[in-house]
């Protein structure tokens, strides 16, 4: 049977054993003090330790690691020229996650949660006031997918990761999300631009239009120039919208 964070028990040709985390281990009662070296430098070198015992006894100790895409150092320093800081959420051991935290990069580490821990990992980021965007792609990763401001999901996720996300990554690249940031907000400066002309040319040409103005500088508008001047207005606000078909993303060649 699997704990999901902690590990998986089961008999294995009539034998108790039980591989996991430590976690798992001192749930079960097993003194870790033996392997204690080995644990901490394999921590060191990045890798997370796991332990096995057998009929109730430690027999091993084991040494996983998640290689490190070769894109993804790129994709923090690129996170980090934004302005940004990055946080990593992870269900691994404090030493192992603050290993590759340090080769990366990475500005904050929360290690050792649980898969039912990352909300409130989330909501704690948050507490600052600080908006918090959230990659993830499994299923454990969901319900911090929709607790965060912004949920962006591998494109190669479970489909339950996809369907809480705001925004889903089309491949599996970390720069995928840069090249999304970058996106987001080109449109939104877009959108803020073309909302200032708009108000400021009705503003201004309302009152012109209305005769508000005729008694004081004998300005006229005349209805044919009025809906000239409309018209103008949005294909102005329709020719800086288009601009964004020029966006150039910081990596080409990945898709946001």
């Amino acid at each position: 049977s699997s704990r999901p964070g902690y590990g998986a028990e089961g008999r294995v040709a009539g034998r108790a054993v039980e591989v996991g985390a430590d976690r798992l281990m001192r749930d079960l009662g097993h003194d870790l003090s033996a392997f204690a070296d080995q644990a901490e430098r394999l921590g060191e070198e990045g890798k997370s330790p796991l332990y096995a015992a057998v009929d109730g006894r430690l027999a091993a100790v084991i040494a996983v690691a998640d290689p490190i895409k070769p894109t993804t150092p790129a994709a923090i320093a690129a996170i980090h020229a934004l302005g940004l800081k990055v946080a990593m959420i992870t269900g691994d051991n404090r030493r192992t996650a603050e290993a590759v935290a340090r080769r990366l990069g990475i500005d904050e580490v929360r290690a050792e949660i649980l898969p039912d821990g990352k909300v409130a990992a989330i909501r704690a980021l948050q507490a600052g006031g600080r908006r918090v965007a959230f990659v993830g792609d499994g299923v454990n990763d969901a319900p911090a997918l929709a607790a965060a401001d912004v949920g962006l999901a591998v494109g190669g996720g479970t489909d339950v990761a996809i369907e809480s996300a705001d925004v889903v990554l089309t491949g599996g690249d970390l720069r995928g999300a840069v090249n999304a940031i970058a996106l987001s907000r080109a449109t939104m400066r877009n959108i803020r631009q073309n909302l200032v002309w708009a108000f400021g040319y009705n503003v201004v040409l309302i009152p012109v239009a209305a005769g508000l103005l005729f008694p004081l500088f004998g300005w006229l508008l005349s209805p044919m120039l009025a809906a000239g001047a409309m018209a103008l207005s949005s294909v102005s606000v329709l020719t800086n919208a288009l601009r964004l078909r020029g966006f150039r993303t910081r990596f080409e060649g990945v898709q946001p």
